[in-house]
């Protein structure tokens, strides 16, 4: 009988199936893995990551703060006009908002300024602002030279006034022929303090009925530059104390500027407060169109 030889069954590999997800942008593929069960198959190669890119936006840059304009000042020369230095300094609001700005300086007539006049320009002010139309301009230019035009007839009229006017305390005619009974019942009289004050008020009053132009802040200022309000103020050290006419007084006049522009009613001493007051302005009216208009010595 024949010998039967042993037969090896032989072994079967195992293949293990399974699924592999493989991202292809943004869809998803499902393919079949065969991998080996076998230790010694190779290991399949995993897939590839798409790494996320992360976009980061710029961050903004920061915003300067907008510093406030300094405020300035501007000297009027000749041929100026508020509405021309707004245009000039694009002032928003114009000239009115200038005039409003500056109205202690300009005074009672925006259209009448002198050259030599210093204008504050205030923080935020200057912005830019419309360019004005040629009727405008000619507009602004008529009432200048108007304005011009008053201010010289005016000083020419306080000129002649004071030549025609009778010698201080010169009794006039109508005065003379008052009758008793005017006498008897005096028409009450204002009380001033006597100091700094009272000085100015009583200045205002006479320079009033004169004619004079002028407003507390104006003499009060030019009073403090000059003299800090010391009424026997003397200056013995300028051309005028040696040329032997030293500035005396509140405003520091000096005595032919007096004797020539004293106000009748008002007292020939040159030290006088009042008188003192009332000559400067009657002068700085004549020469600058009035005391407001003047900064510096005059």
């Amino acid at each position: 009988m024949p010998a039967h030889g042993k037969h090896r069954r032989p072994r079967r590999n195992h293949v293990s199936r399974g699924l592999a997800l493989v991202g292809a942008g943004g869809a998803a593929l499902s393919l079949p893995l065969i991998a080996p069960a076998t230790a010694g198959a190779a290991t399949p190669a995993a897939a590839p990551e798409i790494a996320a890119k992360t976009f980061t936006a710029p961050a903004a840059a920061p915003v300067a703060a907008k510093a406030p304009a300094a405020a300035r000042t501007y000297t009027v020369v000749s041929g100026d006009s508020l509405s021309l230095i707004a245009h000039k300094k694009g002032i928003q609001g114009g000239w009115k908002s200038l005039y409003r700005a500056n109205q202690s300086a300009v005074g009672d007539n925006p259209s009448l300024i002198h050259p030599g006049l210093e204008l504050t320009i205030h923080r935020g002010s200057a912005e830019a602002a419309p360019a004005p139309t040629k009727k405008q301009e000619k507009t602004e230019r008529k009432t200048t030279a108007k304005a011009k035009k008053s201010a010289t007839d005016d000083r020419a009229s306080r000129s002649e006034r004071r030549a025609t006017a009778p010698a201080s305390g010169a009794p006039t005619g109508a005065s003379a022929a008052a009758p008793a009974a005017a006498a008897a019942a005096p028409a009450a009289v204002a009380q001033y303090a006597d100091n700094l004050d009272g000085w100015i008020r009583q200045s205002l009053d006479i320079m009033a009925q004169h004619g004079i132009p002028g407003s507390y802040e104006g003499i009060h200022r030019n009073i403090m530059r000059e003299s800090s309000g010391n009424p026997l103020a003397i200056n013995n050290w300028d051309i005028n104390a040696v040329n032997g006419t030293p500035s005396k007084g509140l405003l520091q006049v000096i005595q032919p500027t007096f004797d020539r522009y004293h106000v009748p009613g008002t007292s020939t001493d040159l030290y006088d407060p009042v008188a003192n007051i009332t000559a400067a302005c009657n002068y700085a009216a004549d020469r600058y169109g009035s005391i407001d208009n003047v900064y510096g010595a005059y």
